[in-house]
């Protein structure tokens, strides 16, 4: 099977990997420009190199691996069998995206997206054929978890094939209906904007509140630092529709939250957020 990931970033490249390190599997790994996807590619190498010198991996393997991806923008998916689009966490290029993406992919390729949050039965309204979620967690080549989302108009045979497809690749599949920000992000989201709050309202230090919830409740990492992990930018808009979706206060952004994105604040990725990762 032939596989166009849109988006080479953290989560394509991560996405891609899964695949091409499948046997069966080759791939396409597009971006918007040839620069941004080859640098996904490098991406992906890089970390094989790391397991390469520390023996983990042998140099024939990750160089297997890496000449089952090639690299460039969308129009080198013409004969792909599955998309999987994992480009900006935006409705509109979601769509555009996948609009665009009907008219260069033979008819009975497979349209699926690995959105965190946004409804699947709004992207694929007026597409020329069905769409799933195809949910990933990060690091995508490693996570176990693949959230199958059905919406409004997902046929259940595509769900079970996409299930079967996450199965063959290593994943667990979970099969959910759609709603606000499905179910690990319904959870964990809302629980990491509360553990701001806490920090906001003086309870404790970040330190403390991260040592609490790793010691008092065995999460191998403390909320704030998965928040910094995560992308507070990502959290934010993942917070935002649940709220605009369910329109429970509950779900409201904590304004510190608010307060660090629009600083540029937004944890490991840019340096800095609850803590700092500058050095």
């Amino acid at each position: 099977m032939k596989v166009g990931i849109i988006g080479a970033g953290t989560m394509g490249s991560g996405i891609a990997q899964a695949f091409a390190q499948t046997e069966g599997y080759e791939v396409c790994l597009c971006d918007i420009n040839d620069e941004f996807a080859a640098n996904g590619k490098a991406k992906i190498a890089k970390g094989f190199e790391k397991r390469v010198a520390k023996g983990k991996m042998e140099q024939a393997a990750a160089d297997a691996i890496l000449n089952k991806i090639v690299t460039g923008t969308k129009e080198i998916c013409t004969d792909c069998d599955l998309i999987v689009e994992a480009a900006l966490e935006v409705m509109d290029v979601k769509k555009q995206t996948f609009k665009e993406l009907q008219d260069i992919v033979k008819k009975d390729c497979i349209f699926a997206t690995n959105t965190s949050s946004l409804s699947i039965t709004e992207m694929g309204a007026g597409l020329d054929r069905p769409l799933v979620g195809m949910h990933f967690f990060n690091p995508a080549d490693r996570m176990k978890l693949v959230e199958v989302i059905a919406g409004a108009n997902t046929p259940k045979e595509l769900v079970e094939k996409i299930k079967t497809i996450a199965t063959e690749i290593g994943k667990t599949p979970v099969e959910v209906n759609e709603a606000a920000g499905f179910v690990v992000n319904r959870i964990l989201i809302p629980m990491i904007n509360e553990a701001i709050n806490v920090y906001a309202a003086g309870v404790a230090s970040v330190k403390d509140i991260d040592v609490a919830m790793q010691l008092g409740a065995n999460h191998p990492m403390g909320p704030l630092a998965l928040g910094d992990y995560i992308g507070l930018d990502i959290v934010l808009a993942i917070m935002e529709v649940i709220y605009a979706e369910t329109g429970d206060s509950k779900y409201a952004p904590s304004p510190l939250l608010r307060k660090m994105v629009r600083a540029g604040k937004l944890g490991k990725k840019t340096g800095a957020g609850f803590y700092d990762y500058s050095k």
